[in-house]
């Protein structure tokens, strides 16, 4: 089968890399030449533009995109619909947000065209692993597909499925990457405990080797904490400053939305934000409280 992949980064280059191993025909475009060219060394034809990577692929074509969320997911159907035709299908396989994708599934099925989203999880670890992903799309769009789904999964009968229409594939990932939050907080806050604990010296690498085995709490994510200790069992050189990408926002508001209780997933997206702040303003203004109704002593800043 035939595809065209939109967005060459490291998980859309390794994706081409193993639909390639598979023996799909993939033509490959990013705005950057060396990461095309990069692909192409691997097996892949290359794309100077979107006009070229959509003239490259025989009809009905299949054009999967995996790019950031957002605005730059919108450019790229606008640069695409005026040169797809009735029955092209886009494929959205990064992690937009479920409502955006039902708004663009709108607009791109109006103009005759079939859309497919595709929550995709595996990182830069899918190249080797194989990739899980949630579908949402038509039942005849999804098995237009299947050749390259399967391809794509750690088997061609595990790591995916249909979930539901077009929405439900983005949405299953948004909640996934909501718990994905609340799992690392989890291990976050255990071994810092543990840590802790200075009297009995305990070796955090040996406690998750330990704990990958038998253990209830053993994940792959435990698995690569302890490949992360055993490479820097003292985190020397790294910040206590944790990103969000938007899923776990996303997943927070959606249990408010449902009257859905998520405290483990909404206090760990919380923690991330706090640990963007150097000095908080909230503590500052606590110190200050215990001064003014109780006589406290504060700090003064260094």
């Amino acid at each position: 089968m035939d595809v065209g992949m939109i967005g060459l980064g490291k998980m859309g280059g390794n994706m081409t890399v193993r639909l390639v191993k598979a023996g799909h025909r993939v033509v490959g475009y990013a705005r950057s030449p060396p990461v095309v060219e990069a692909v192409v060394r691997q097996g892949a034809a290359g794309a100077s533009s979107l006009a070229n990577l959509v003239a490259q692929l025989p009809t009905p074509r299949v054009v999967w995109m995996m790019v950031p969320s957002g605005e730059t997911v919108d450019q790229t159907i606008a640069a695409l619909r005026p040169l797809l035709g009735r029955g092209d299908m886009i494929v959205d396989g990064g992690n937009s947000y479920y409502k955006d994708t039902l708004r663009r599934a709108a607009q791109v099925t109006a103009a005759g065209l079939s859309y497919v989203d595709v929550g995709t999880s595996g990182g830069i670890w899918g190249l080797t692993e194989g990739y899980s992903m949630m579908v949402g799309g038509a039942p005849a769009d999804v098995e237009r597909i299947r050749p390259v789904l399967e391809a794509l999964a750690p088997a061609p009968d595990k790591g995916w499925g249909r979930v539901g229409p077009v929405g439900a594939g983005h949405f299953v990932k948004m909640v996934h990457n909501g718990i994905e939050y609340g799992l690392m907080q989890a291990y976050a806050e255990g071994l810092s405990v543990l840590g802790a604990k200075q009297e009995f010296g305990l070796d955090l690498h040996q406690v998750t080797e330990i704990w990958r085995y038998g253990s209830v709490v053993r994940s792959w994510l435990l698995e690569l904490t302890e490949s992360a200790l055993a490479e820097n069992p003292t985190l020397a050189g790294i910040d206590a400053w944790v990103a969000d990408s938007g899923e776990g926002r996303w997943t927070v508001a959606e249990a408010l939305d449902l009257n859905i209780p998520a405290p483990v997933i909404t206090l760990a997206l919380q923690q991330r934000l706090r640990s963007r702040e150097e000095n908080p303003f909230a503590e500052r203004l606590l110190a200050m409280m215990r001064n003014k109704f109780g006589g406290h002593a504060v700090k003064p800043a260094a």
